[in-house]
C-alpha cells in the first residue's frame, strides 16, 4: 500500500509522521505548483471550488508517482466538501487511474471512533501502536504551529524580513525531518531563538485578524501566501483556526485543551444563531472576537462560490458597523493572482492605518 492524501499547508508533514508510524510507504503529493492548479482545472467541473481543483492535481501527480491508496477526510452537512472524495474518485476512475480511496469521516467528539479508522490504515500495528503515531503526528503538529505563531509576530516587527523568512522556511524542513518529538520540539526552539535576535522595528505593527474558509487559511497556494504579503506590509496577522484547534473542538470534544468554540458561538449569536455548514458560524464568531479584541481590521478570505463564506460574508458588514472594526473580503479561484492581491491589501492596510491614526488623534484631543 503506497498512500497518499491531499497537500494543505504543513500538514503533510504531521500526516507523513502519522503515516510512518502505521509502517506504511507515504508518498506526499509535490507542493502545490501551477502544473498542479493546470492539472486539477483541466480535469473538474467548472463550476467546483478551487481546494476541489487543487486537491485532484495533487492525487494525479501523486499516483503518477506510484502511490495506489488515497486518503482523504470526509464530511457532512451544507458545505459541498463532503462530496469532494466522492467527485475526485469518479474522475480520477475516468481519467484511466487505479487506485483505492479510503475516506475518513470525522466523528463528533469521538476520538475512539476515528483512532480506529487510522488503526485499519496500518494493518499490521496494534491500536497503542497507532495511539503512539497519532502522538508523534500531534508533537509534529503542535512544533509547527507554534512557529508559524512566532513567524506571525516577529515578520511584520523584523527590518530583515528575508531573514525571519528564512529561519522559519529552514525550520519547517528540520521538523520534517525530525525523528523524534525531542528532535521536532529543539527545531522548534532554536528557531524562535534566531527570530528573536533579529533586529526589530521600533513601534508596534497593525494588527488585523483572518477569517475564513479552512483550506484557503491553511494553504498558501490557495491564499497566494496573503500571510507573508501582510507581514511584508508591517502587519501582525491573527489566523483564526490551526488544525490542531480543530482537531481539539470536532473531534476530541475539547478534552486536549480548552476550547474557544463555545465563547465562538456565543460571538457569533446576534448575529448568526445557527449552522450554515463550513466554517460560516465560525468565521461570525471569529469576526466579533476580532473586533472585540481590538483588532484594527478583519480580513475574511475563501474560496470563490464557497457558499458558507457567502452568508458570513453578507452579516460582516452590519459586524463592522457596529463594532466599529474595518473589514474586507477576498476570495480566490485559479484566476487571482499575486499582483492584484498586494494591491488591495496595500490599499486595505492604508485605510486601516488611516482610520488608526484619526481614533488615536480624536482620543489626545478628547
Amino acid at each position: 500500500m503506497k498512500i497518499t492524501f491531499p497537500h494543505m499547508g504543513n500538514m503533510h508533514i504531521a500526516i507523513k509522521a502519522l503515516m510512518a508510524g502505521l509502517k506504511l510507504e507515504v508518498i506526499p503529493p509535490p507542493p502545490v505548483s501551477k502544473r498542479t492548479f493546470e492539472l486539477g482545472i483541466r480535469h473538474s467541473p467548472e463550476f467546483a471550488c478551487m481546494p476541489l481543483k487543487i486537491n485532484l492535481g495533487n492525487f494525479i501527480e501523486a499516483l503518477e508517482n506510484g502511490a495506489d491508496t488515497i486518503v482523504m477526510a470526509g464530511g457532512w452537512g451544507p458545505c459541498r466538501f463532503g462530496y469532494y472524495a466522492q467527485v475526485e474518485r469518479d474522475i480520477l476512475e475516468g481519467l484511466g487511474y487505479q487506485f483505492k480511496m479510503i475516506v475518513l469521516e470525522a466523528p463528533d467528539s469521538k476520538a475512539y471512533d476515528l483512532i480506529k479508522q487510522i488503526k485499519a490504515l496500518g494493518e499490521n500495528v496494534s491500536f497503542w501502536e497507532a495511539v503512539k503515531a497519532i502522538k508523534y503526528g500531534w508533537s509534529k503538529l503542535n512544533a509547527l504551529e507554534l512557529l508559524e505563531r512566532q513567524f506571525d509576530y516577529y515578520l511584520p516587527r523584523a527590518r530583515d524580513k528575508h531573514m525571519v523568512e528564512k529561519i522559519y522556511d529552514d525550520a519547517v524542513v528540520t521538523i520534517d525531518r525530525a525523528g523524534s518529538k525531542t528532535e521536532a520540539d529543539e527545531a522548534t526552539g532554536q528557531a524562535i531563538k534566531k527570530m528573536s535576535r533579529v533586529d526589530l522595528k521600533a513601534g508596534l505593527p497593525l494588527k488585523i485578524g483572518i477569517v475564513g474558509e479552512i483550506y484557503t487559511m491553511f494553504e498558501p497556494a490557495a491564499n497566494y501566501n496573503i500571510y507573508r504579503l501582510l507581514g511584508r506590509m508591517d502587519v501582525q496577522v491573527s489566523r483564526s483556526a490551526y488544525v490542531t484547534e480543530w482537531i481539539n473542538d470536532h473531534i476530541m470534544g475539547g478534552y486536549v485543551k480548552k476550547s474557544s468554540r463555545k465563547n465562538l458561538i456565543a460571538c457569533a449569536k446576534p448575529y448568526l444563531n445557527c449552522e450554515v455548514g463550513g466554517h460560516g458560524l465560525e468565521t461570525v464568531g471569529n469576526t466579533v472576537h476580532f473586533a472585540r479584541m481590538k483588532h484594527d481590521g478583519i480580513i475574511q478570505i475563501g474560496p470563490l462560490t464557497c457558499m458558507p463564506e457567502i452568508v458570513a460574508q453578507s452579516i460582516i458588514p452590519s459586524i463592522s458597523e457596529k463594532e466599529g472594526v474595518p473589514c474586507m473580503t477576498l476570495w480566490f479561484d485559479e484566476l487571482s493572482g499575486t499582483a492584484g492581491l498586494s494591491t488591495r491589501l496595500e490599499a486595505f492596510v492604508d485605510m486601516v492605518h488611516r482610520k488608526k491614526l484619526s481614533t488615536n488623534n480624536q482620543i489626545k484631543e478628547a
